[in-house]
C-alpha cells in the first residue's frame, strides 16, 4: 500500500471538510430565512405575491428532518414584519431536533435513527390536519417539507392501522424498492400524502417550501407530496406489490382496501398551490466542488444521479477513482457524487446485520480497493473516500456514513476481517466501527440525500 500517514490524515480531513461544505449549503434555517421577500405592502413566497393587508393569519405546518431549522428560518424571515404577530404553526420533527421557538410549535415524532412513524407522529399529524382545515380564504398556509417527511406526516386511511402501514413500508424497504415506489404505495394508504393534505385546506394560498431529498426535486415525491395532487391510483400500488412478490404478504386489511379502491379517483384540491425547493442535492454538490477547489483539488467528475444498489455504487465509485488516478497522474483530484442508493436487506437471510446505505457503499468500496491493491500498477497515490447522509443519519445506526483510506483498509486486513461476508449480511456498521471507519456527525437539521467524496494525490517521495 502507498499510505503516507500525514498525507492520509490530511486527505481524511479534507474529505470531511468538503462533505461538511455540502451540508452547510443545505442549512435549513438559512435556506428558508432567505426565501420569503417582504416589503411594506406585500409578501413574495414560492413565486407568488400577496398583499400584507389581505392576510389575517399565517398558519405553518410541516414535517421532516429539517423541520426545526426551516421553522426557525421562517420566523427569522417574518420577525420584523407585521406578519410575525399573525404567525403560528405546528411542525413534526425527530425527537433530537426539538428546540424552543417563539411562534411555531415543534412536535417530537420519533427517536433519532428510527425513520418510521409512531403514535406520536399520528397525534402530530392530526393536529396538522386540524390547523390546515381551519384555514379561511384570508389565511396563508405554509408547508415546510423535507426528507423524512413521509415518516413524520402519517395518518392511515380508516380501517388501516399504523402496524399495517409499517408492515407494508418494511416489506417494500427490504425488497430494495426505490423511493418513488415506496411513496406511491404509501400514498394510497394515507389521508395526507399525495395531495390529500392540500384537499383539506381552504386558505388563499398553500405555499410549500421544500428541502429536496429526491433526485431531480420532483414535488410529488418529496415527503410523498402532501400538497401535490396525486396522479397515481391504487391499481399502480397493487402492480408494484405484485411485481416485487409482496402482495401475498400484505396484512389482510391492506389487501382488502387496495383491491376495493382499485379505481378510486384522486381527491379534488381547491386551494391555490405554490411550491419551491429552497435547497437540493445539486446545490450542495456545487458547494462541495467549490470547497474542494479551494483546497487545491481538480474536480474530475461530479454527478447527482447516484442510485441503485449501495454495494454496486460504492464499488463503481472506487473503480472510477482508480481510473482517474491513472489518467490524471500527478494531479490532486476530487470526485463527487450525490443521490441515494438502496440496500435490499432481504438478501441477508434471517439475521441481517447493522448498517446503512452509506456504510455499505463505503464497505463495498473497501472490497474494490482491496482487490485493486493486490495488483496495483501505475503511479502511486494516497486516497480517501467518504459517503454520508446529509441528515447525519444512515440506517438504524449512530453514524452518518463511512470513511475509507489506506489506513482503514490496512486495519481491516490486519484484523483478518472478511469484507464479502459482512456485505452479504449487510453488517457494514460492525466492521467499520471495529476499524475506525464510521462518519459520525449527529443531526444536521437538513436532508438533501447523500454526498460521496473521493480524493487522490500523488504519493510524496522521501529521498535520503
Amino acid at each position: 500500500m502507498n499510505e503516507q500517514p500525514e498525507q492520509s490524515s490530511q486527505l481524511r480531513d479534507d474529505a470531511r471538510q468538503i462533505w461538511q461544505a455540502a451540508v452547510a449549503a443545505a442549512d435549513s434555517r438559512s435556506a428558508v430565512s432567505h426565501h420569503p421577500r417582504i416589503d411594506s405592502h406585500s409578501l413574495q413566497i414560492a413565486g407568488q405575491t400577496l398583499p400584507l393587508a389581505g392576510i389575517d393569519r399565517v398558519i405553518v405546518v410541516g414535517a421532516g428532518k429539517a423541520g426545526a431549522g426551516m421553522a426557525a428560518g421562517l420566523e427569522d424571515a417574518l420577525r420584523d414584519s407585521p406578519l410575525f404577530e399573525k404567525l403560528s404553526g405546528w411542525v413534526n420533527v425527530p425527537d433530537n431536533c426539538l428546540r424552543p421557538l417563539q411562534k411555531i410549535h415543534l412536535h417530537g415524532g420519533r427517536p433519532a435513527g428510527v425513520n418510521e412513524p409512531t403514535e406520536q407522529v399520528l397525534d402530530g399529524t392530526d393536529r396538522i390536519l386540524q390547523l390546515v382545515s381551519s384555514c379561511t380564504p384570508r389565511d396563508l398556509c405554509v408547508m415546510l417539507l423535507s426528507g423524512g417527511g413521509s415518516a413524520l406526516l402519517c395518518r392511515p386511511v380508516p380501517g388501516i392501522s399504523l402496524a399495517d402501514k409499517l408492515t407494508v413500508t418494511r416489506l417494500l424497504s427490504r425488497s430494495g424498492a426505490p423511493i418513488h415506489e415506496l411513496n406511491l404505495v404509501r400514498t394510497q394508504l394515507s389521508l395526507v400524502k399525495g395531495g390529500r393534505l392540500a384537499a383539506a385546506c381552504r386558505a388563499q394560498l398553500l405555499a410549500t417550501l421544500a428541502i429536496s431529498d429526491v433526485i431531480g426535486d420532483p414535488p410529488q415525491v418529496i415527503g410523498s407530496g402532501p400538497t401535490v395532487p396525486m396522479e397515481s391510483r391504487p391499481a399502480e400500488a397493487l402492480a408494484i406489490l405484485r411485481r416485487r412478490g409482496l402482495y401475498e404478504h400484505l396484512p389482510p386489511q391492506v389487501m382488502k382496501f387496495l383491491s376495493e379502491a382499485v379505481d378510486r379517483p384522486p381527491e379534488s384540491v381547491c386551494v391555490p398551490l405554490a411550491w419551491q425547493a429552497v435547497a437540493s442535492n445539486a446545490v450542495s454538490l456545487r458547494a462541495a466542488a467549490a470547497c474542494a477547489e479551494r483546497l487545491g483539488y481538480d474536480i474530475v467528475d461530479i454527478h447527482s444521479d447516484l442510485q441503485g444498489a449501495a454495494a454496486e455504487a460504492g464499488a463503481a465509485f472506487y473503480q472510477q477513482l482508480q481510473l482517474r488516478q491513472q489518467q490524471d497522474a500527478g494531479r490532486r483530484i476530487c470526485l463527487l457524487a450525490g443521490g441515494e442508493t438502496t440496500v435490499n436487506v432481504a438478501t441477508a437471510g434471517t439475521e441481517p446485520g447493522l448498517g446503512g446505505r452509506n456504510q455499505e457503499f463505503v464497505l463495498a468500496a473497501a472490497e474494490a480497493a482491496e482487490l485493486a491493491h493486490r495488483t496495483q500498477t501505475g503511479p502511486a497515490h494516497n486516497w480517501a473516500l467518504l459517503s454520508g447522509g446529509t441528515d447525519g443519519e444512515d440506517g438504524p445506526t449512530d453514524a452518518a456514513g463511512g470513511i475509507l483510506d489506506d489506513a482503514v483498509l490496512a486495519r481491516i486486513q490486519k484484523a483478518g476481517l472478511d469484507i464479502p461476508a459482512y456485505l452479504r449480511r449487510h453488517d457494514s456498521w460492525t466492521l467499520l466501527q471495529a476499524v475506525g471507519g464510521l462518519l459520525r456527525t449527529g443531526a444536521t437539521h437538513t436532508n438533501v440525500m447523500d454526498i460521496a467524496v473521493a480524493l487522490a494525490v500523488p504519493t510524496k517521495r522521501h529521498h535520503p
